[in-house]
């Protein structure tokens, strides 16, 4: 019975999606409108085509094939698969691999230089193509750098250093597959009363604690029940955690309390459609709609680069930041395509649970270093995670043994108008004039969503016609929880030894937080630029001045070193923050610049000496920055899987290197602290949170006036066809 009931798991574990690669098919194409509808609702969602055309619509409708270059476009577009196989076929060839090829954990585009990359213009020869490859073989992880045009592996480096790279599925699959195998475990799956065909298994990472976790790569499997619901994460079997060594694939330790804490119940659990939900019947319900845009969309993608209104970017998929904004720039009033910034991602994302109980005090979890945002990324759903008129690209990355595997339609590009108003002004006639004018908000998002494990996080970057940029961040999905044996808050004798909030029976939210770290390589007109703080400070009227008692005024200081643009935000100690260039000055005298502008963001409270904040360090404050280097792009270090946190954006902060006309990074720390509540059960609606890159003395005047207001003529009459 043991073996078939381990091969039965080892089938399932591929299903578990949220911490493997994709390997689904393409989804069925869209099969139109109805005959009921406007004759210009023909056309298809459109998704990635030829590269090497110049556009991807075809008169005003857009093609709907798959297309996989054989070639880049631009020094920065990601490997193709013709490359990704050049890539293992090398290695294969290369000695230390050729009688044992390692596991491959990351296989991206080594970018050139940046000088030379922004040197490059179109019809160039291109920079060097070569691979940056994260291996891992007999307990150790190689660096290798492969040149492709050379066909040989020109870099080789073994970390000495803590941590290991991205867990692969197969990692992920052996875990699964050792604990299945184990005696005890499935003696305490029986005694807790769980038929195996209702068992559901993940396997958390386990940060780092301590020196008995060196020295081995260990994940943490915990388990759940399935029985008459999909969504397991809501019955936990509390309690039960096994401890595996990936690499000796065998079961270290086995920690099994808490069996008299009944597993929560799966009533109204069920979050699929197709199941009628607790709430069908509840008023109002809404019916469908969706934004038209009868003319086509106003963007362009051309191979990864994006044109729309007074833009233009770079955008690719990355297996661990999950999407890459490079060379976005923007059109000034003299026609000029400026530069803002060379490179913007999210770097990494750290999730620390606040239970100090032995089934919880590891989770502490890295997502962006761990799992991978873009590994865990999976196919957007047309028409409900992105509207009608979307324009799909996939990811292609490289899976355990080398070889190309396609997330399909990974990211989407559209254009959003959501009846916002970008700017307006009436005047009263009383003054002699007539006026009413308005403009509406139409911008440019582009969108992905990671699905890592439980949670679900969706990625917008938000390009506006006034020269804005949004950055925003949604967290969906489900709860981690924790069961208990308590059905209401009155039978428990001591709610001080909570470590959440009883949001069903049986089923506490733990309280936690999320903080997403991005690197936001700023090049404002050009890489060397400077750093400012502008304090709002108060002033004190003289005596006889002003019947006024006391104004704000704006005070800068220009950070020179690393130090000085360390930055924990206060409600009450306002500032704004800018990226400036001092050598570009506006025709007011005024140094070009973007600021930062702050959303609701949260702070870590936990002790800076907590294992969890030392490798998180990199969210002690919420801005930091640092010189440009190609080596210091991930927040929580290259390699963040059990490392101790030696290798983080703190740790090279630290140095408090010169930052004054530099090509400069700047480091933005989004948070979010969570106490779940009852309308957090079964599934957490998105709460989401943001910050804007605006700019500030960089146009000589408001960009917004180039946008045309929209009349009736403009827009299609259309009325509801009965059925």
């Amino acid at each position: 019975m043991e073996k078939s009931y381990c091969l039965k798991f080892i089938i399932i574990i591929i299903s578990i999606a949220v911490f493997i690669f994709a390997y689904s098919r393409y989804p069925p194409e869209n099969l139109g409108c109805s005959t009921s509808t406007p004759p210009w609702c023909t056309t298809k969602t459109h998704r990635k085509t030829n590269l090497g055309a110049t556009s991807i619509f075809e008169s005003g409708k857009p093609n709907s094939n798959h297309y996989f270059a054989d070639t880049p476009l631009h020094p920065l577009d990601p490997l193709t698969i013709p490359e990704i196989n050049k890539v293992r076929s090398i290695l294969t060839a290369y000695e230390p691999f050729s009688l044992s090829f390692p596991s491959i954990n990351s296989l991206s585009l080594d970018e050139p230089e940046k000088i030379q990359v922004v040197g490059w213009k179109t019809g160039d020869p291109f920079p060097p193509r070569r691979a940056s490859v994260i291996a891992f073989l007999n307990g150790q992880t190689h660096l290798v750098t492969v040149d492709l045009g050379l066909g040989l592996v020109t870099g080789h480096v073994v970390n000495t250093g803590s941590g290991y790279p991205i867990l692969t599925n197969d990692d992920l699959a052996t875990a699964l597959q050792v604990t299945y195998s184990n005696l005890e475990f499935n003696k305490s799956i029986l005694a807790r009363g769980v038929d195996f065909n209702n068992l559901a298994c993940i396997p958390p990472t386990s940060g780092w604690f301590g020196p008995d976790e060196e020295d081995k790569r260990i994940i943490k499997v915990q388990c759940f029940s399935n029985q008459d619901t999909p969504n397991f994460y809501m019955r936990p079997i509390e309690g039960l955690t096994v401890t595996v060594d990936i690499d000796k694939r065998e079961v270290i330790k086995i920690t099994d309390t808490g069996r008299e804490i009944p597993i929560p119940r799966a009533t109204k659990t069920d979050y699929t459609y197709t199941t009628k939900s607790p709430f069908y019947d509840m008023d109002p319900m809404t019916n469908p709609m969706s934004m038209e845009q009868p003319k086509g969309p106003n963007f362009t993608v051309n191979g990864q680069t994006v044109k729309w209104a007074n833009w233009v970017f770079h955008l690719k998929s990355d297996i661990r930041a999950g999407m890459i904004i490079s060379q976005a720039m923007v059109q000034a009033e003299d026609g000029e395509y400026r530069s803002v910034m060379y490179k913007g991602f999210a770097s990494e994302l750290f999730v620390p649970y606040m239970d100090p109980n032995q089934s919880w005090y590891f989770k502490s979890y890295m997502d962006a270093g761990e799992f991978g945002l873009g590994a865990s990324a999976m196919a957007l759903v047309e028409l409900n995670d992105c509207p009608r008129y979307s324009y799909y690209m996939d990811g292609v990355f490289a899976s355990a043994d080398g070889r190309p595997i396609i997330q399909p339609n990974m990211i989407c590009i559209f254009e959003r108008y959501a009846g916002d108003i970008g700017w307006r002004h009436s005047e009263i006639p009383l003054m002699g004039f007539d006026i009413r004018e308005s403009r509406p908000k139409v911008t440019l998002v582009a969108r992905m969503a990671a699905s890592v494990g439980n949670y679900d996080y969706i990625f917008d970057w938000e390009f506006q016609t006034d020269g804005l940029i949004r950055i925003k961040v949604g967290l969906s999905g489900m709860l981690m929880v924790k069961a208990t044996p308590y059905e209401n808050i009155h039978n428990i004798s001591n709610t001080n030894n909570m470590t959440g909030t009883l949001v069903s029976e049986n089923v506490i939210g733990v309280v936690h937080d999320h903080f997403i770290s991005f690197h936001l390589d700023m090049d404002i007109d050009g890489a060397n630029n400077s750093f400012a703080e502008v304090n709002l400070v108060k002033e004190q009227t003289l005596l006889g001045q002003s019947p006024r008692k006391s104004y704000l005024k704006a005070k800068r200081k220009i950070a020179k070193t690393e130090d000085d643009a360390k930055i924990k935000l206060k409600l009450y100690d306002p500032s704004e923050f800018h990226v400036f260039n001092p050598f570009r000055i506006s025709r007011l005298g005024n140094p070009t610049g973007y600021k930062i502008v702050p959303s609701g963001t949260a702070a870590s409270l936990l002790d800076l000496d907590d294992p969890p904040q030392i490798r998180g360090a990199f969210t002690n404050n919420q801005i930091w920055v640092t010189p440009h280097n190609k080596s210091e792009q991930w927040a929580g270090g290259l390699l963040v899987s059990q490392s101790k946190g030696e290798d983080t954006l703190a740790t090279w902060s630290a140095r408090n290197r010169d930052i004054e006309n530099k090509d400069i990074v700047l480091w933005y720390t989004l948070g979010f602290h969570h106490i779940p509540c009852q309308e957090d059960f079964p599934v957490m609606p998105t709460v989401s949170s943001s910050f804007e890159l605006k700019p500030v003395n960089f146009f000589d005047r408001n960009p917004i006036m180039g946008v045309k207001p929209i009349f009736q003529k403009d827009l299609p009459v259309c009325s509801v066809a009965s059925s």
